[in-house]
């Protein structure tokens, strides 16, 4: 998050605990990451990455495709 901040916000979310939100954004496989601009997701990417930085590249990549 540190990493990203200010342009973009990360947030984590416990689908068992918040079922509901998982299934409205029809999470399958944990962990996934999820993009969103402006309320609208623009990427996914399941599984997981190896490190923060991995995570932040990933981001950055999807805004500028």
């Amino acid at each position: 998050a540190a990493q990203l901040e200010p342009h973009m916000r990360v947030a984590k979310v416990n689908t068992e605990a918040a079922q509901t939100l998982g299934a409205r954004y029809n999470i399958r496989s944990i962990p996934t990451l999820a993009l969103f601009v402006d309320g609208r997701e623009v990427a996914r990417q399941a599984g997981a990455m190896t490190n923060p930085a991995q995570i932040a590249q990933w981001a950055r990549a999807q805004l500028h495709k």
